[in-house]
């Protein structure tokens, strides 16, 4: 079982209405009143048919825990059966353990270098970075291979600054659900809109003094 599906059909499918679909993958978070009680999450995953086959990322914090799971080859990075019929399985133990989804604590980041020539630029930030390239698009994309620090996706810029420079600004992905909320909130805070031109897929907004942030999500992307 490792058929690819859509953001929509993994998030749609039943049983996991508290999961939601970002760059990273699916991922649920769940709240927790402890580290014991996270590690017990943990502890019950760890036992789930399968689970060494297709492991999940996991960040365990005492105010509780985050779970991702993707799937990734040399041609696809992405959701699939698979990865639905674990998320099926960690629900109802989180559920079994009493414990509460909240979806407003998904969110991942991404850092997007720009050059006017990425192959110029990319193994420089290898290097600094310890990083690897991703399997499914090693020309543009590089990841840390302990899957611990933020992926690093190189932009070819088509209007380079004046000075010949390159330009750098993230990429916030957060559920769909909650991106005109997120987007609201940093306009309210002194943010400007620099482009909607893809949005839902994406807003980008700058701060005062011009730095830039795309609020980025799967819509449309399926």
């Amino acid at each position: 079982m490792n058929n690819q599906i859509t953001p929509t059909a993994f998030e749609g499918a039943e049983g996991l209405q508290d999961w939601r679909v970002i760059a990273e993958g699916g991922c649920i978070f769940f709240r927790t009143t402890s580290f014991a009680e996270s590690a017990r999450l943990v502890e019950a995953i760890a036992s789930l048919p399968g689970i060494d086959q297709h492991p999940p990322a996991i960040d365990i914090r005492a105010a509780g825990v985050t779970i991702r799971l993707i799937s990734l080859s040399a041609d696809y990075m992405g959701m699939t059966d698979r990865d639905a019929q674990i998320a099926n399985g960690i629900s109802a133990l989180g559920r079994q353990l009493g414990l509460t989804p909240d979806p407003t604590g998904i969110q991942g980041l991404l850092i997007i270098p720009g050059a006017s020539d990425i192959t110029q630029v990319m193994p420089f930030w290898r290097a600094v970075l310890g990083y690897e390239p991703r399997p499914d698009s090693p020309a543009e994309d590089l990841v840390d291979p302990l899957d611990r620090g933020a992926p690093f996706w190189f932009e070819t810029m088509e209007e380079p600054r004046a000075d010949g420079g390159g330009a750098i600004h993230i990429s916030v992905w957060i559920p769909r659900d909650q991106a005109e909320g997120r987007v609201a909130a940093a306009l309210a805070a002194g943010g400007h809109l620099v482009r909607d031109d893809y949005a839902p897929a994406w807003w980008t907004l700058a701060d005062a003094a011009g730095n830039e942030v795309d609020i980025s999500t799967t819509a449309s992307r399926d």
